[in-house]
C-alpha cells in the first residue's frame, strides 16, 4: 500500500472505530432528511469531520470534497480527496452491515489512489494507478466470465431521484431475464468492490454522485474491469451514470440498456 493510503487508512480506522461504537445504539443517533430517502447522520457527519481533520494534517495543499460539507481547500487545487464517510447510510442506520468508507485522491483530474474499507467485515480495498487492485494486500481481479446469462449482476434502486424509475425498471426487467439474476445491497462502493472481486460480473446505477463512484472506479479498472456511462462514454463520473463489469459482459450489458435509452 502506497504512502499516501497509508495516511488514508489510518484516517478510515479512526472514523470506522466511532461507527462501530455508535452502532451499538442505534436508537440514540440523531437523523435529519436531506431529500426523500436521502438521509445523514450525526455518525456521517463526525466520520466526515475525523478523515477531513487527519488529511488536513497531513497534506494541508489538498482539496476535500466530502458528501456532507461540500468541497474543503482550492477548487482547481493539484489534489483533490473525494470522499464518502458512510456509504449505505440506510443499511448502517438500519443495522445492516453493507457500509463502507470511500475515498478516492484525483491528481490533476485523474483518479490516482482508491480505499475503501468497510467496518463491520474489516475489509479493506485499495487501489494505485497502474499497480492493481488489493483487498487485504491480496490481488484482485474481475470474474472471467464472458457468458451473460451466467452472471450476476449488482444494481442500485433510484429511490432518491425517481425520474428515472421507469427506464430503470424496465433495463432491470430485461436484465434478470438475461443473466443468471440481479443483487441490490445498498451501498455503491461496495457494489463496485463486488465487481472487483468477481463476487458479481457487472454492476449498473443511474444518478449516483462522484463520492459514490470514485474510489470504487478505479478499484475496478485496476482489476481488470471497465467502467463508462450507459452510452458506453467517459462521463460517468460526472453524470454518475454507471455500468461496470469485465470488457466482455459490459459489451454485452450496455446494448440491453441502451436499447430502453432512446
Amino acid at each position: 500500500m502506497s504512502p499516501i493510503l497509508n495516511i488514508a487508512f489510518k484516517a478510515a480506522r479512526k472514523a470506522a472505530h466511532m461507527m462501530l461504537r455508535a452502532s451499538g445504539n442505534l436508537n440514540t443517533i440523531k437523523i435529519d432528511s436531506k431529500a426523500h430517502n436521502d438521509f445523514v447522520s450525526e455518525v456521517d457527519r463526525e466520520a466526515e469531520n475525523i478523515i477531513i481533520q487527519a488529511l488536513a494534517e497531513s497534506y494541508p495543499h489538498h482539496a476535500v470534497l466530502t458528501e456532507e460539507s461540500g468541497l474543503h481547500g482550492k477548487e482547481n487545487a493539484e489534489y483533490q480527496w473525494i470522499i464518502d464517510p458512510l456509504d449505505g447510510t440506510t443499511n448502517y442506520l438500519h443495522g445492516h452491515k453493507q457500509y463502507a468508507i470511500s475515498m478516492a485522491l484525483m491528481h490533476k483530474g485523474i483518479l490516482t489512489e482508491a480505499l475503501i474499507y468497510a467496518p463491520e467485515y474489516n475489509d479493506l480495498y485499495t487501489a494505485t494507478r497502474g499497480q492493481g487492485a488489493l483487498l487485504n494486500d491480496k490481488r484482485i481481479r474481475v470474474s472471467n466470465r464472458i457468458e451473460l446469462p451466467r452472471c450476476l449482476i449488482a444494481t442500485g434502486f433510484p429511490v432518491v431521484d425517481q425520474s428515472m424509475m421507469d427506464t430503470y425498471l424496465a433495463i432491470l426487467k430485461d436484465i434478470l431475464a438475461k443473466t443468471a439474476g440481479g443483487r441490490r445491497e445498498g451501498a455503491a462502493a461496495l457494489d463496485l468492490c463486488n465487481v472487483a472481486c468477481g463476487r458479481v460480473d457487472g454492476f449498473f446505477e443511474f444518478n449516483l454522485k462522484p463520492w459514490d463512484i470514485a474510489a470504487g472506479a478505479l478499484i475496478v479498472q485496476e482489476a481488470g474491469g471497465m467502467i463508462t456511462d450507459m452510452h458506453g462514454n467517459e462521463t460517468w463520473l460526472q453524470t454518475g451514470n454507471i455500468v461496470a463489469a469485465n470488457p466482455k459482459i459490459l459489451a454485452q450489458l450496455l446494448p440491453i440498456i441502451g436499447e430502453h435509452l432512446q
